[in-house]
């Protein structure tokens, strides 16, 4: 009889798969002996392995050279990295080394951008495309970066006072983008984005504020939906009303000569996961094409703008199971040491799923639980809402400690759990491992942050100097 839980696996999943493996009954991640980890560096841990960022860099961009050969795609791609996803250095380090261009969202994005070009990790020819609603600061650093020589600065304009506000602090010419305000899907509470203008205002607006005005030129159409890149109806469409409106500008204004299709490629949430990227790029530079060729304009430089797909898979988050509660008489409560409020805040706030897989006692057997945090908020849990499934793990031994692992959460968890400051119940935050693979494949782990001490925590709150 199949009890055990690798059992368990086997029969409900293709596996092992190409970053999981098992090895003497504990789960390796890349080839990382993450029992070893939790030996070296103990639990609750964060980690980054830093070669899965410059990977799916690379995939992405063989996926776009790909379908760009296949139809004989006249333009060119560019990546970009959505900063907001993740702003820590070595995260940009590892970016960087593949030829990639900067999507920022914030003010404070400009100071990074400088710094990465004192380094010379950028230079002035890199794209830095600076999307959000652009208030006093954000335009004076924007400014700033294209007054100091940074020509392939481009703001997008997210609003109609946009232009005049750049105008009065740059000094010379600049280019800019326009960024649409798409329709959204039927189930959200709102019709339209609040992000940029609206389809049939962006012709208007052109021919009003950036025809005549000869300091300003229109280089980039941008285009993103909340949901991502999806082989769905909806996406098609949104996709076709977006080249509509690129082909009627390009028609008017010779400067036009790119488009932004933004972020939005899915990450595995799942072992199930199945999504074929290379035929969605396929079918997007197809669409392209066709629709520029119909409309007899020349095709527009590709740009996207992924920040998820570019560092989500490359994080991971590790705990210990300290205990087991039995509620009733169908509930079992496998309590963490930590919460996942505070350290996958996504779980929280929006049911993110994510891969959840124990580290050790593969062959155990097993039991449905659900999963508890140490805060006392009501919330902080992990079950079948956020999971694919119900939650199935080793069963609970207090003498045979069980270590579960989160995978794929490198995007945004850092920046919406307030990585550094206060967290919900004052639950310190878990130490944080940098991995890394040097040329002949030798891992290396440095730790990029220590778990917070109370005296952290006392000096924010006033009590310590």
């Amino acid at each position: 009889m199949n009890t055990k839980y690798i059992d368990l696996i086997d029969q409900t999943f293709d596996f092992p798969q190409e970053e999981f493996k098992l090895e003497d009954n504990t789960l390796r991640f890349h080839d990382i002996n993450l029992m070893q980890l939790v030996e070296q560096y103990g639990a609750p841990l964060k980690f980054t392995y830093l070669p899965q960022i410059s990977n799916n860099i690379q995939r992405a961009k063989k996926w776009f050279a790909e379908a760009i050969e296949k139809h004989d795609y006249k333009g060119n791609y560019n990546y970009c990295y959505c900063t907001k996803s993740s702003h820590f250095k070595h995260v940009l380090n590892e970016a960087l080394q593949n030829d990639i261009h900067i999507e920022t969202s914030s003010a404070f994005d400009i100071d990074i951008v400088e710094s990465l070009k004192k380094e010379g990790k950028i230079t002035n020819d890199t794209f830095v495309i600076s999307n959000g609603f652009k208030r006093a600061q954000y335009v004076t650093n924007i400014a700033r970066l294209i007054n100091d020589g940074h020509k392939n600065a481009i703001p997008i304009i997210d609003n109609y006072e946009e232009i005049d506000l750049l105008s009065e602090e740059i000094e010379g010419n600049f280019n800019v983008g326009i960024r649409i305000a798409s329709e959204e899907e039927p189930k959200f509470e709102f019709y339209t984005s609040r992000l940029g203008i609206g389809y049939k205002n962006i012709v208007p607006f052109y021919k009003n504020q950036i025809a005549e005005n000869k300091k300003v030129d229109l280089k980039m159409l941008h285009f993103f939906i909340n949901t991502g890149i999806r082989d769905n109806a909806y996406y098609w469409n949104e996709l076709q009303k977006c080249l509509k409106v690129y082909t009627s500008l390009k028609k008017i204004c010779p400067t036009l000569d790119s488009l932004n299709i933004g972020g939005g490629f899915p990450i595995k949430n799942s072992l199930a996961f199945d999504f074929d990227y290379a035929y969605m790029v396929d079918e997007i530079i197809n669409q392209i094409k066709t629709t520029c060729e119909e409309e007899g304009v020349a095709v527009p430089n590709i740009f996207t703008e992924f920040g998820s797909f570019t560092v989500g898979e490359s994080g991971g988050a590790v705990y210990e199971v300290l205990y087991q509660k039995q509620q009733n008489d169908r509930e079992k409560w496998n309590m963490i040491n930590s919460s996942f409020i505070t350290t996958l805040p996504d779980t929280w706030a929006i049911n993110k799923r994510f891969i959840m897989l124990p580290l050790n006692r593969w062959e155990s057997s097993y039991e449905r639980v659900l999963l508890g945090g140490l805060t006392c908020d009501s919330d902080d849990y992990y079950n079948s809402e956020q999971h694919m499934n119900a939650i199935y793990l080793p069963r609970y031994n207090k003498d045979k400690p069980l270590y579960i692992g989160f995978f794929n959460t490198g995007a945004y968890q850092e920046t919406i759990g307030g990585f550094g400051g206060l967290q919900h119940c004052l639950i310190p935050s878990p130490k944080h491992i940098l991995i890394d693979r040097d040329a002949d494949g030798n891992i290396s782990t440095k730790l990029f942050s220590e778990q917070q001490k109370s005296e952290d925590l006392l000096k924010i709150l006033g009590y310590a100097n």
